[in-house]
């Protein structure tokens, strides 16, 4: 291990922290442009699974195709291929309107790229990282991501009634370009050839997924969390994604009550991030996990029980949301990155990713059906219920309970 890896891991992460904070511009801009054109939680939902579903699909090809490759490389060529697909959406926005149909296209391929981006930064860390400091990192990684997704929304609320979607789009080509540039100036080393990674190369691509499945399938505890983490992803990425309508529709506000309630979020994302980068959360992680899943629910739950007039209490469940999240993910990630052997993680980030991607386009659509119907704030007590039930079971399978042992 590198005795400078937390210098590595800084400027690595200085560059992805960038990225995130120039997407979520981006990101925000198009889903008030999508918000204020329709109106319409189904288009919403539409769009979420058009950024999810390529990941979804390509994630089990891309994870083993990500072992095979060199990862830093890998890394690079996503991010610029990502800014590509943004320089042409900025460039048509420079001459027309946008239409609902383009961005889902863009939202749609720039996913592709994010199927080899995501699974080759979880495998990198823990080439970089000593293992003991795997969750502590997990934490400062969460902080930075909320950094970049709070001050992306404030940006983006500042920006959108004065300024061009095209501006907003070249920040996020601007964003992938220093990524790639922070990415190409550290060294990160390859696995172990001793662990296999040559027998690796030379096996057919579905073997090779196959045997990172199965190295996941081995650890038990790891592979039912794999599973409810699915469960959670069909609950929450619908509400995720009827953020807006509830500001904006629900609550009656703006955009900048839309804005609030994102920022909101991540001050929680950013709190709960620096709280486990400095602890490192209790030594059994399953009962993190469990208990943040049991407070992301009862959040969303209470927030679909306001009255209408109830939107600063709202954005204090915003809080509550976002502070649960670093506990979730922080602990997962790495759970998986100190069990499996590090010539498997590409597959088991990319199997990761594949499950929970696919996941949340059935909970997209799922809501798209009903939300308009019942309503949103309904839609959001039925999840946060669900969500608190789902942590119950977690904690009551041993194998899960007893991961840390």
């Amino acid at each position: 291990m590198n005795k400078n890896w937390k210098i590595q891991f800084m400027i690595i992460w200085s560059g992805q922290a960038i990225s995130v904070l120039t997407s979520s511009i981006l990101q925000m801009a198009l889903i008030w442009h999508l918000s204020i054109q329709t109106s319409s939680a189904a288009v919403l939902s539409l769009a979420s699974i058009a950024g999810f579903l390529p990941t979804a699909v390509l994630g089990l090809f891309a994870g083993a195709l990500v072992d095979r490759w060199n990862r830093k490389l890998t890394m690079i060529g996503a991010d610029l291929f990502i800014a590509l697909v943004s320089l042409t959406l900025a460039v048509y926005a420079l001459f027309a309107e946008l239409p609902v149909w383009l961005v889902l296209i863009v939202l749609f391929v720039r996913s592709m790229g994010t199927a080899f981006h995501s699974p080759s930064l979880s495998a990198v860390t823990p080439l970089l990282v000593p293992e003991d400091q795997l969750t502590k990192c997990a934490g400062y990684t969460q902080s930075l991501q909320s950094i970049g997704y709070m001050a992306g929304t404030a940006i983006a609320a500042l920006l959108y009634p004065v300024w061009s979607i095209s501006g907003m789009i070249l920040f996020d080509v601007l964003g992938a370009v220093i990524a790639s540039i922070t990415t190409a100036l550290i060294r990160i080393p390859a696995p172990s050839p001793q662990m296999g990674s040559q027998k690796d190369r030379e096996l057919h691509i579905i073997a090779d997924m196959k045997e990172g499945y199965q190295a996941v399938q081995a650890n038990r505890g790891i592979f039912i969390l794999l599973w409810i983490g699915a469960l959670f992803m069909f609950l929450y990425s619908p509400v995720n994604a009827l953020f807006p309508l509830m500001s904006l529709n629900y609550f009656g506000g703006t955009t900048t009550a839309a804005s609030i309630a994102e920022i909101a979020f991540s001050v929680g994302m950013l709190l709960g991030g620096i709280v486990l980068g400095l602890w490192g959360g209790p030594k059994n992680r399953a009962y993190t996990i469990s208990g943040a899943v049991a407070l992301m629910g009862a959040a969303i739950g209470g927030s679909g029980l306001l009255p209408e007039g109830g939107f600063w209490v709202f954005a204090l469940f915003c809080v509550m949301m976002g502070l649960s999240v670093p506990f979730y993910s922080g602990p997962q990630i790495a759970l998986m990155q100190e069990k499996l052997e590090p010539q498997y993680l590409g597959r088991a980030f990319g199997l990761y990713g594949s499950i929970m991607s696919f996941a949340m386009p059935l909970g997209l659509i799922l809501s798209g059906l009903f939300a308009d119907r019942i309503g949103v704030n309904y839609w959001f007590v039925f999840c946060g219920a669900a969500s608190v039930l789902l942590s119950v079971l977690a904690i009551s399978i041993k194998s899960v309970r007893e991961i840390d042992r």
